[in-house]
C-alpha cells in the first residue's frame, strides 16, 4: 500500500479505536443483518454527476442480483422504484432475486459464463475475494480505469458523505473498492432466533441458554413433545461454526483458508480445524445431529433460515445477531410477536464486518457509471430505498409516523427481508412491531466490541489465485457437511486437511501470513 493509503488506514482504524459510535455489520447469511456511521444520510437530487446531467444521459435498464425469493408483487415494486429512477438517472430496474439454496451456484455459473448484468449482492463471507480474483467486478475507486474513471468519486458523492470510512477501507482490496458496503451495524455477534410462543407452551426456561451446550435440554424438551417440529434447523452457511461462536477472523474472503482468532490477540494464521474451538463445536454438533434435534437435510437443503421458520415447523435457528434482529425477522417471515433472540458470544469486530454485506458492479455491466448512480441512490433517496425494501406505501405498508410502518393484508405479497443487503439501513422504516430507538441501539451496539487484530486488512489473494480456486472447491466439499453435523468430524477431518494441502493450502498460508505480517508492522 501506499504511504498515503496506509495513514488513511491508520486514522481510520484510530478513530474506530476512540469510539465505536459508528453504525455498520453482520453478515450472516440467508436473513440477516446491517448498520453505519456518525455520518447522517444525505439526499441528492440528482447524484449522477454535474459532469453528466440526467437529460444527456441514454435510458438504460439495470439489473440487480441479489440472494432471495422472488416476491408476488415484485413488478409493482419495479414500476414505482423506475418512476423515481427514471427523473433522476433516466433508468429502470429489473429485480433479479436468486433463492438462497440457489445462490451459490447460480450466481457462480453467471460470472463464469460472463452473463450481462450490472450489480450483484456480494460479500466477504459469500467468495467476495474469489470473485474479484476471477475479474467479476469493476474497482470503483481507480483513476486510472480508462472507459469510466473513479466511479465512486464522479458518481458516489452521497455514499462517500454519509458512509463511516472505515466500511469503504476495510473492504479494500489490494487498495481498490470492488463493491460498496451496507451502512449497517459494524460489530458482530453469534446467537439463536427461537419460537417463544412454542417456549411459552411447553414451559421452556430459555433463561439459562448461554452456551450451545445449554441447548441439549431445550432441544431435547422439543423432540420430545413436539415430535412434529425440527429442535434446530442448519444449513451451510447458517450454522454454530458460521456464525461467529468461533470468533473466527479469515482475514478477508472467508472461503479462503487460515485465520486469527478476533477474540484474542495472537496473529498466527492457521487452519480453522487447528482450534480447538472449532473441534468441540463440531462435536457438540454431531451429537445433536445423531439425537436427532437438526434437520437430516442440513448439508444440502436449499431452504433459508427465514423461509424454514416461515414454514412453522422449526423452533430454533442460528443467525448472526444485532438489536432487534428478532423483530426485524419476525416482520420479514409473518410471525410477528413470536421470535425472540439469545445473545451467546462476544460482540466483536474485523475487516469481514465492514465487507458483510455490499453490492458489486459486474465487469460485463454496459453501463457501470449507471449502476454507481443507482447505488448511490440507495444510500441517499430515503423514498427508493423503502420502496426496494418494503415495497409501496398504502399496499404492502401504512405510515404510522414518519418512520414507523404498520403491516397490512398484502404485506405478505412483498415481504423479501433484504434491507440489510442494500444501501443505507439508517434510511429503513422501522415496523410498529420493533422497537423505536432501533437506530440509536444500532450505534450502542457497536461500543465496547472486541476489535480483532487484522482489523483493517484484507487479503488480497491475486499471488495464490490458482491455489485458492482449489482450495474454494474443497471446502465447497467438505464444509457443509462437518459444520452441520453429518459427518464425524473425527473421521472426516484428516481427509479434508489431506485434500486442502494437495490443493496447496501451505502456500496460501504463508502468503496470508506475509501479508498479514506487513499490514501490522505498517501500523508500528
Amino acid at each position: 500500500m501506499k504511504v498515503v493509503k496506509k495513514n488513511v488506514l491508520m486514522l481510520c482504524i484510530l478513530l474506530l479505536s476512540v469510539s465505536f459510535v459508528l453504525a455498520g455489520c453482520s453478515g450472516g447469511n440467508s436473513n440477516d443483518s446491517g448498520s453505519g456511521g456518525d455520518k447522517q444520510p444525505v439526499t441528492t437530487k440528482n447524484p449522477s454527476s454535474e459532469n453528466t446531467p440526467t437529460t444527456q444521459l441514454k435510458p438504460y435498464k439495470l439489473k440487480l442480483v441479489y440472494p432471495g425469493s422472488a416476491q408476488l408483487d415484485q413488478a409493482k415494486v419495479q414500476e414505482a422504484m423506475n418512476k423515481i429512477m427514471q427523473p433522476k438517472i433516466n433508468a429502470t430496474i429489473e429485480l433479479m432475486p436468486i433463492d438462497w439454496g440457489q445462490w451459490d451456484n447460480k450466481a457462480n455459473l453467471m460470472i463464469a459464463s460472463r452473463e450481462k448484468f450490472d450489480i450483484m449482492f456480494t460479500a466477504q463471507w459469500n467468495g467476495h475475494a474469489v470473485n474479484v480474483s476471477k475479474g467479476a467486478f469493476l474497482p470503483m475507486n481507480d483513476d486510472s480505469l480508462d472507459k469510466y474513471g473513479n466511479l465512486l468519486k464522479k458518481h458516489g458523492q452521497g455514499i462517500i458523505d454519509s458512509l463511516s470510512p472505515i466500511f469503504l477501507e476495510g473492504a479494500k482490496i489490494n487498495g481498490k473498492n470492488y463493491a460498496v458496503p451496507t451502512n449497517k451495524e459494524l460489530a458482530a455477534q453469534g446467537g439463536v432466533i427461537y419460537r417463544s410462543d412454542i417456549a411459552k407452551e411447553l414451559d421452556l426456561d430459555m433463561t439459562k441458554v448461554k452456551t450451545i451446550k445449554d441447548l441439549e435440554p431445550i432441544l431435547a424438551s422439543v423432540k420430545e413433545k413436539r415430535p412434529g417440529m425440527t429442535p434446530l434447523f442448519l444449513r451451510n452457511g447458517d450454522n454454530f461454526n458460521a456464525h461467529y461462536f468461533v470468533q473466527t477472523d479469515a482475514l478477508g474472503d472467508a472461503s479462503i483458508p487460515g485465520v486469527i482468532l478476533k477474540d484474542q490477540d495472537n496473529t498466527k494464521v492457521v487452519l480453522t480445524s487447528d482450534l480447538d474451538r472449532y473441534n468441540e463445536t463440531l462435536k457438540i454438533t454431531r451429537d445433536f445431529m445423531k439425537k436427532g434435534y437438526i434437520n437430516k437435510d442440513a448439508a444440502t437443503t436449499s431452504l433459508g433460515t427465514g423461509e424454514a421458520l416461515k414454514a412453522g415447523n422449526i423452533f430454533m435457528v442460528v443467525v448472526p445477531l444485532k438489536p432487534g434482529k428478532d423483530a426485524e425477522m419476525a416482520n420479514g417471515i409473518s410471525l410477528q410477536g413470536k421470535l425472540k433472540q439469545i445473545e451467546m458470544t462476544p460482540k466483536t469486530v474485523s475487516t469481514g464486518e465492514t465487507s458483510g454485506s455490499m453490492l458489486g458492479i459486474s465487469t460485463t455491466s454496459e453501463d457501470p457509471e449507471r449502476a454507481m448512480m443507482f447505488i448511490n441512490l440507495l444510500h441517499t433517496d430515503k423514498t427508493l430505498n423503502n420502496l426496494l425494501n418494503f415495497g409501496v406505501e398504502g399496499i404492502h405498508y401504512d405510515k404510522v409516523s414518519d418512520n414507523i410502518i404498520k403491516a397490512t393484508d398484502a404485506t405478505k405479497n412483498y415481504s423479501p427481508g433484504s434491507s440489510w443487503m442494500f444501501g443505507n439501513q439508517f434510511l429503513n422504516y422501522i415496523w410498529d412491531t420493533e422497537d423505536p430507538q432501533k437506530w440509536d441501539k444500532f450505534k450502542e451496539f457497536n461500543k465496547d466490541a472486541k476489535k480483532s487484530p487484522g482489523l483493517g486488512f484484507t487479503f488480497n489473494a491475486e499471488p495464490v489465485k490458482t491455489e485458492v480456486a482449489a482450495l474454494v472447491n474443497v471446502g465447497k466439499e467438505y464444509d457443509p457437511p462437518l459444520d452441520t453435523g453429518s459427518v464425524d468430524s473425527e473421521k472426516i477431518l484428516p481427509k479434508f486437511r489431506e485434500k486442502l494441502k494437495a490443493a496447496g493450502l501451505e502456500k496460501i498460508l504463508a502468503e496470508k501470513q506475509k501479508q498479514l505480517d506487513a499490514f501490522l508492522a505498517s501500523k508500528k
